[in-house]
């Protein structure tokens, strides 16, 4: 057997299989990972920067012209959700703010979508910063207020941390509308198993090819000479 293989070029032992597709997939992950951190750092920062000036340089309820009256400062401090909502319901807000920051630390090993990237680094950011309030800042953590101080007309007062939140959901919806999943696949459900039951029949056929391949190769039978003897 070992003529045969080294007759036919065969190693006896296969080369290595590199799986230069996962390889590719996790530099692209750790790519979309930095950009998810570069959306959510310069959140966080502008919302505790811009938080801070108010903090020092406002007065509760003594609104000022930042674009006409368009848009107010008005420093207030809320118990509450975004835009005040769930005043009463600081520790649950509390709870629940801490497990959205595990929900996008765990969703961003998936990551495959740039749009993802975004949203979750929107999501995070913001969470961060209104929960970095919430622990920080008077009656004590976990019941912090959060500083409020911009205003629209018609709208309730909010940070830059709630702007953040907001527009990671309005990206998460359209992204769920275009059925875009995290991992950057965008196909429904029917489409996903024909390309499954497709990538495990191109499997099952290399893996027969391989098998086929290193076979030793069948003798051939002597044939068989016929013929008419000759008269002298």
């Amino acid at each position: 057997m070992h003529d045969m293989q080294v007759q036919a070029g065969a190693s006896l032992i296969p080369p290595p299989v590199t799986n230069q597709t996962t390889t590719a997939q996790r530099t692209s992950r750790r790519l979309l990972f930095l950009a998810l951190v570069a959306v959510a750092a310069p959140v966080y920062v502008a919302d505790q920067l811009t938080k801070a000036w108010a903090s020092a340089n406002l007065l509760p309820d003594q609104p000022r012209d930042l674009i006409g009256s368009v848009l107010r400062l008005n420093l207030t401090h809320n118990a509450g959700a975004a835009f005040s909502i769930g005043t009463g319901a600081t520790w649950i807000l509390t709870a629940i703010a801490c497990s959205v920051v595990l929900f996008v630390v765990f969703t961003a090993r998936r990551l495959g979508s740039r749009g993802w990237a975004v949203a979750l680094g929107l999501l995070l950011g913001g969470s961060v910063g209104n929960l970095t309030d919430r622990m920080l800042r008077a009656p004590g953590p976990g019941r912090g207020r959060v500083v409020d101080f911009l205003q629209l007309p018609q709208w309730p007062i909010f940070n830059i941390a709630d702007s953040a939140i907001v527009s990671a959901a309005l990206l998460i919806g359209v992204l769920a509308f275009r059925r875009v999943s995290v991992d950057g696949t965008r196909m429904s459900g029917h489409t996903a198993k024909h390309e499954k039951a497709k990538h495990e029949n191109a499997k099952h056929e290399n893996a027969k090819h391989e098998n086929a391949k290193h076979q030793p190769p069948k003798a051939e039978s002597p044939k068989r000479v016929t013929g008419t003897p000759h008269d002298a």
